[in-house]
């Protein structure tokens, strides 16, 4: 239609809020709308009405609403909805396909907080609590609600929402955790099995330190779980009495005191204390299987740093001396040159670069060490040329940290399997630390006396953590199909010679000790539990008398059926030949898949296999020091520190 000669209709007659996107036209008789966004023109008849209009305005890709996307809510009540997250692009063209990303949020709407938007509704609360949770989930500070940067781009992006403060953003965080916390406590209180807890200190700023506690679980599906239960401040200068009242506090509080299997903690002789005192409170009660003997753990990737440590130490004057050396060939490229020259010259085929290491970063020390033993004859030829090259290592300090540099691959390749498995149970860890047992026992027969005596002091501490954790490390192997005692049998006679035997006996007989405390819990084995089951249905005065007289005879079964040869699950297990060795072994889908065979080993299994051996995580392993709390987070109140740390664990499940 030709509208050149058309007349724009400005009528007070025009009332609905469609004509604020129409304009209205007439060219003779006929009265057209046109859309101001596409310039599609539509009947604007007066006997025509709006409805068609209004479709126009829903389906108009070039609607300018003010920056607002359009939003059409699902018909219903429904938990989920779907949040669309249009790109609004005024030259964009008609047949260009929207990019919709499908966002799950938890609906909490009330009707006082939805602010309507033609047919569609903006529901302000949980706008807001989309946005603490943004918080929570990324670790943005809180303070970010008061940036003007952030407050300008949400203002053009949904002029409608009310914008928060730090304090309001506070309050639904908090009241966030309360709700995750809850789903927790629920979730724990319903688990099939026991629960181990892992103890990390956190650094924070200034001298604050903070108590990190996470449990460790084997869930009903048989897949390995854990949860920050707790991030408290502790007091440095508290007694130990006051750290262990902390920790049993935070037990009391989540119901787990008598769910509780073992506690992992770093070595050290105040963790020693703290251990003991809860370990104690525990066993008044009878809480522990063995007595408590595997309640107290150590972490794994922690005794290897602290003999890493002490390798460190003892290499400190050869590692400056190298530091120094490779800042000077860096110093200029015709130094570097040269040296690259003599490198040649002395045959080096390696052809990594020299680079100086992060301190911080163990594993980055012995990268910088390894690389430039290659280059020793190079780094001896360069001092004949450069009279300022001072800080060459000797013959002897290359000699000496050619031994340490065999110490620290085995360290890195025991630290990579402690942190970087595919499955991190507990059956993982004893061959790993029996390797660890033979070398030490191996560098302390080293003639040097430089390296013997290094390695006698790494044994001290790896002999405080052996004596603690052996018996879990051979329980939990034992429990492996592929290994059962055979690995025990494997590595003590290299460890013990003549005791070998003995030992494992021991082991053995614990290990029927803790089967035996489980089939008394178990409501597969127990004749009274099991009987009580059966009765409780049963109506009438005679139940009691029906009760005694089975209990009886399910005596008379059980002991008639044990002397007649009947197996254990421990038993069958044992004598069942070994699964096969392979790399992508997953021991918890074995067992899950073998409960119905093996019911009250399973259980056992499923406790044992929970136990945190190391604590440590993958991005943090080769780290000395403590994990360090950020600025933003430290300068928080303690119980808001908390709600976001547990939370922000929480919600990446």
């Amino acid at each position: 239609m030709d509208m050149s000669d058309a007349v724009i209709i400005n009528s007070s007659r025009l009332k609905s809020v469609v004509w604020n996107d129409f304009d209205r036209v007439k060219k003779g008789d006929t009265c057209v709308a046109v859309c101001r966004h596409c310039k599609k023109k539509l009947s604007g008849s007066s006997t025509s009405g709006t409805s068609h209009l209004r479709n126009h305005l829903i389906r108009c890709q070039r609607r300018n609403n003010h920056g607002i996307a359009p939003f059409c809510p699902s018909r219903g009540k429904k938990k989920e909805g779907t949040l669309a997250l249009v790109n609004i692009d005024q030259e964009q063209k008609k047949d260009e396909v929207l990019n919709i990303v499908n966002l799950k949020y938890e609906q909490e709407q009330m009707k006082d907080d939805t602010v309507n938007i033609g047919n569609n509704n903006l529901d302000q609360r949980r706008s807001r609590y989309d946005l603490a949770r943004m918080i929570i989930l990324h670790g943005y500070p809180l303070t970010m609600v008061d940036h003007v940067g952030f407050r300008v781009f949400v203002k053009n992006l949904q002029p409608l929402f009310e914008l928060v403060t730090s304090s309001r953003i506070e309050a639904d965080c908090m009241e966030i955790y309360a709700k995750e916390k809850q789903k927790v406590y629920e979730m724990l209180d319903k688990l099939p099995g026991k629960i181990s807890l892992s103890a990390d200190v956190w650094a924070a700023s200034g001298d604050s330190k903070y108590l990190c506690l996470t449990a460790h679980y084997v869930d009903e599906d048989w897949q390995l779980k854990k949860k920050t239960l707790n991030f408290v401040p502790i007091d440095p200068s508290q007694t130990e009495d006051m750290d262990s009242e902390v920790i049993m506090s935070c037990l009391m509080d989540w119901d787990i005191d008598r769910k509780l299997f073992s506690l992992t903690f770093d070595s050290g002789n105040s963790s020693d204390n703290i251990v003991g005192r809860i370990k104690d409170r525990l066993s008044q009660n009878r809480f522990l299987y063995l007595n408590g003997q595997l309640f107290d753990v150590r972490c794994a990737t922690h005794v290897v740093s602290l003999m890493v440590q002490d390798a460190l130490e003892a290499l400190c004057e050869v590692t400056l001396k190298i530091r120094e050396s490779i800042r000077y060939v860096r110093s200029s490229l015709s130094i570097q040159a040269k040296f690259n020259e003599l490198a040649l010259q002395v045959g080096v085929e390696s052809q990594k670069c020299l680079c100086v290491d992060n301190p911080s970063q163990w594993k980055s020390t012995y990268s910088m060490l390894k690389d430039a033993l290659e280059y020793k004859e190079a780094f001896s030829r360069l001092q004949e040329y450069e009279q300022d090259y001072k800080t060459c290592p000797s013959d002897l300090d290359w000699e000496r940290l050619s031994v340490v540099i065999g110490c620290f691959k085995l360290f890195v390749e025991v630290t990579n399997v402690f942190t970087r498995s595919k499955y991190l149970t507990a059956n993982i860890y004893f061959p790993e630390i029996c390797d660890i047992h033979l070398q030490l026992i191996e560098w302390c027969k080293n003639p040097d006396e430089y390296v013997s005596s290094l390695a006698a002091k790494m044994r001290i501490k790896f002999d405080e953590y052996w004596d603690k954790c052996n018996l879990g490390l051979a329980v939990a192997a034992m429990l492996d199909p592929r290994f059962k005692m055979k690995l025990m049998e494997y590595y003590y006679p290299q460890l013990y010679g003549s005791s070998a035997t003995e030992l494992i006996d021991d082991v053995f007989v614990c290990i029927k000790t803790l089967y035996n405390e489980h089939s008394i819990g178990s409501p597969l084995s127990s004749i009274d539990q099991g009987l009580a089951w059966q009765v409780s249905g049963s109506s009438g005065s005679s139940g009691k008398e029906s009760r005694d007289r089975l209990m009886g005879f399910d005596k008379f079964l059980n002991e008639t059926s044990q002397g007649q040869g009947s197996k254990s699950d421990l038993d069958k297990y044992l004598e069942e030949p070994l699964f096969p060795r392979n790399v992508d072994f997953n021991v918890l889908n074995w067992w899950k898949v073998h409960t119905p065979r093996y019911p009250i080993l399973s259980m056992m299994a499923r406790n044992i296999l929970g136990i945190p051996m190391s604590k440590v995580e993958s991005e943090s392993a080769f780290n000395i020091g403590r994990r360090v709390l950020d600025n933003d987070r430290s300068s928080l109140h303690p119980p808001l520190v908390q709600a976001l740390i547990c939370s922000q664990d929480w919600m990446r499940e």
